[in-house]
């Protein structure tokens, strides 16, 4: 019998492919090396939209298989945003102000170089000094380890005095929604150092890349979208199979007993938690750029909420479920909040979808929630079927007549 991984989860492999062939026909399609049937603007939006995949497949680890309702990940989804986003603008004004300084008759020294960069990128807050958080924004290699470190450390700590304390249920759901406020109010503050309201805006130019254009900029942050999405799925596929899956499953199921059998739960929570936060930033950290700005109210709390309905939709405690439904929600609120949806006159009234959206969306929730609680990933469970076998009379047992009918009905 092979006992491989692939060989025990066969979807993984379907789920490569699809993504492999996905990848493949929009890259030919697209304007920056195919026909150009599929324009810059949707290569950007499915390249956004493979990252929110990302975060909810993270949101399904934490959420579909340990039972850990956070309403709180988009707040590192936001981190690795503003991580990555904080090089690609001081880089980018670095080259401006060197270039526009470069003409001067007298050379100008390092500090006049650092106030002018200053000026440039705070003066919308009425600043011009450079805070400290931006001490290592000209260096990539360490912005980048930040994007893994801010949001893994923060995540750690956080999950460490939440766990430890044994705050479960819909009280670790607030805190979380709370951990998720304080940090957007904080940096709506221009005393945050990351110009407050305004956010950080300019991110789709990439430094020193200004011949490049952006139909192959774009379709470059597509592809590693989707190897991102791809290697998140093999991470967390791996993580959910075997005993450690046994375990954050049986964790979400009943906890006391799992730790009455002597595995450390908080340990596997706190692993699960951090995990996915780093998960998160990296989505994050990949799709601002691609957005071109980022501000606080991107990680408002009633972001992670939206992505709890997303996983939900999609299918709770399934990987490929989450991917679904972030990608049916993602592409849908485009197009309905896009202005591409008829409006539909009712004589009396006018549905707008703009307007109309979230209310369309809440009572998807509540369908699938009352109606199909597998969300769209248990149609696939119903045509393979994957369900539990019907073994009305039969044996369920080592020993003949050990579980009858009877029994299996209470």
């Amino acid at each position: 019998m092979n006992n491989s991984f692939f060989a025990r989860n066969p979807s993984v492999l379907i789920f490569i492919a699809c993504l492999a062939f996905f990848t493949l026909v929009i890259s030919i399609l697209s304007e920056g090396f195919g026909v150009g049937l599929v324009s810059t603007s949707f290569v950007k939006t499915l390249g956004k939209t493979l990252c929110l995949c990302l975060i909810a497949l993270a949101m399904d680890l934490v959420w579909g298989y340990c039972g850990i309702l956070s309403l709180g990940h988009f707040a590192f989804f936001g981190i690795g945003g503003y991580m990555i986003g904080m090089w690609l603008m001081f880089a980018r004004t670095e080259i401006i102000v060197a270039s526009s300084l470069a003409e001067a008759e007298i050379p100008p020294t390092a500090q006049e170089v650092s106030d002018a960069i200053g000026n440039q990128i705070f003066g919308v807050v009425g600043g011009s000094d450079i805070p400290l958080i931006w001490a290592f924004a000209d260096n990539l290699a360490i912005q980048l380890a930040l994007v893994v470190l801010v949001p893994g450390i923060l995540a750690a700590v956080f999950g460490w005095l939440a766990f430890r304390s044994r705050v479960t249920g819909v009280y670790l759901s607030i805190l979380t929604q709370a951990m998720t406020l304080a940090l957007s109010l904080y940096l709506f503050q221009n005393e945050s150092g990351l110009r407050g309201n305004n956010g950080l805006s300019g991110l789709q130019n990439l430094p020193g890349l200004d011949d490049v254009p952006q139909s192959a900029v774009s379709l470059w942050f597509f592809w590693a979208s989707a190897l991102a999405l791809g290697l998140g799925y093999l991470l967390s596929a791996w993580v959910v199979s075997g005993k450690f899956g046994s375990v954050i499953r049986g964790i979400r199921d009943d906890e006391a007993r799992v730790r009455f059998l002597g595995y450390s739960v908080e340990g596997y929570k706190l692993f699960v938690f951090t995990l996915t936060a780093v998960i998160a930033a990296i989505a994050g950290a990949l799709y601002y750029p691609q957005a071109g700005i980022i501000n606080p109210g991107e990680i408002a709390p009633i972001a992670s909420i939206y992505l709890a309905v997303w996983v939900a939709i999609g299918g709770r405690g399934r990987l490929y479920g989450a991917v679904i439904g972030a990608a049916l929600v993602s592409l849908l609120s485009t197009w309905f909040t896009g202005g591409q949806a008829p409006d539909i006159p009712l004589g009396f009234y006018t549905i707008q979808w703009v307007d109309w959206w979230l209310v369309l969306l809440g009572l998807s929730f509540v369908a699938v929630t009352l109606f199909a609680p597998r969300g769209i990933g248990g149609l696939f469970d119903y045509y393979s079927g994957r369900f539990a076998p019907n073994r009305h009379g039969a044996d369920l047992g080592p020993d003949a007549g050990s579980l009858r009918e009877q029994e299996a009905q209470k």
